[in-house]
């Protein structure tokens, strides 16, 4: 993953729970996943934002 072994992953959910506390966690997780869907959308459809927007201009 990225390069990182485990002992780094543990270390950066332990400061992610420190920083963010155990109740934003998952709040955090949904919106990082969110992103990555739009974005991965918009990977396979890259033209379809700028149709749409020519569709509404006329």
């Amino acid at each position: 993953m990225f390069g990182l072994g485990w002992p780094e992953v543990v270390i950066i959910i332990i400061a992610a729970v420190i920083i963010f506390g155990p109740k934003k966690i998952p709040e955090l997780g949904n919106a990082l996943g969110k992103t990555l869907r739009g974005f991965k959308e918009e990977l396979q459809n890259p033209e379809s934002d700028q149709e749409k927007s020519d569709q509404e201009e006329d």
